[in-house]
């Protein structure tokens, strides 16, 4: 089957058009950058913005199934940035896979588009959508994940799948953050008694889709369905941060900074940075304080029972390959 991937030189794209790949699918993918190694691994490379709806439907012609993966998760920026390519995108692979007739559309989404700033603890998917966001991040994904569901039809099945901060060797945004400010010293996590938080290893995420693929058609159980996905262990913020910082050979940090400190802080950060002083994403924002303050865990039954997947690398196995990845013998990730 050919299969495409959007956001083919992300994290999660990439590690998917490689599964895929070994399974003996032909993969195409599709993202803006240059991906050398895409191609020497034997995947197609179309190079393309989502916004482009010409790119986009180029990308989609010809192939069987599509990965939506593709979006911008950046923790600050104008709306319209977010907008363009996590909702206008998201429209332009819809339209592009009725045009195709393409019977399958799996959808990369996020817990965040439920999140409304208080506790997530054991929550399933009839957890309603808020009625108002702290960042345009999940508000442009819940969009995007809403068209994706009320696409579903007699002719195109599609599914949302919601990973949670998904870690791992190859991984270019979160470990590298948390390991980057511990080493700078600027690493600071909150204190709040109780809270958990279950994160998702990249194989697990990967399964998750490739569970997702096998089990969705017309009319199937899963059409038109979203689904949490996570490693179901949930536990303190700073033990998996402390696992990560010692996978790299850091010390751990211990949480020190009260929730309402962080808020305030966040505030203030989000202030400089649009007044244009400083440049780069700010360090903190309130949404990311209250992520952090907060519990974040799931009730996975859903994707079990559905797609029959089950998390199968522990938290305490990826850290284990997340160390051997740091080591100066390993192979590169990329």
């Amino acid at each position: 089957m050919k299969i495409l991937v959007t956001g083919a030189g992300g994290f999660i794209g990439g590690a998917l058009a490689r599964g895929l790949l070994q399974l003996g699918h032909q993969v195409r993918g599709f993202q803006r950058g240059s991906y050398r190694q895409l191609e020497e691994d034997g995947i197609e490379v179309v190079r393309g913005d989502l916004a482009d709806q010409k790119r986009v439907s180029a990308a989609v012609e010809g192939c069987d199934c599509v990965f939506h993966v593709g979006a911008i998760a950046a923790v600050s920026g104008p709306y319209s940035l977010f907008h363009r390519t996590n909702v206008t995108g998201t429209d332009h692979v819809i339209e592009a896979c009725r045009r195709y007739g393409i019977q399958k559309l799996i959808y990369t989404s996020s817990p965040s588009v439920v999140f409304d700033g208080r506790d997530q603890q054991g929550i399933d998917e009839s957890a309603p959508y808020p009625d108002r966001y702290l960042a345009h991040y999940p508000r442009t994904k819940a969009m995007a994940e809403r068209a994706v569901l009320a696409a579903n039809c007699a002719t195109l099945a599609t599914i949302a799948l919601r990973p949670h901060l998904v870690w791992g060797p190859g991984d270019r945004h979160l470990v590298p953050r948390i390991v980057e400010r511990a080493r700078a010293g600027k690493l600071k996590l909150i204190k709040r008694a109780g809270t958990r938080i279950d994160a998702t290893y990249i194989d697990n995420v990967i399964d998750a889709h490739i569970a997702a693929f096998d089990s969705l058609s017309i009319g199937s159980t899963c059409s038109g369905k979203t689904y949490f996905i996570a490693n179901d262990e949930p536990m303190a913020p700073h033990q998996l941060i402390g696992g990560i910082l010692q996978a790299a050979g850091l010390d751990p940090v211990e949480p020190t900074i009260s929730p309402a400190t962080a808020w305030a802080l966040g505030a203030v950060l989000e202030w400089v940075h649009r007044t244009g002083f400083w440049s780069g994403e700010p360090l903190l924002t309130r949404f990311i304080a209250r992520q952090l303050a907060t519990s974040h865990w799931f009730d996975l039954s859903a994707a079990r029972r559905d797609l029959g997947w089950e998390p199968r690398i522990s938290t305490e196995q990826g850290l284990q390959r997340l160390a051997k990845s740091f080591s100066p013998t390993s192979e590169p990730v990329l």
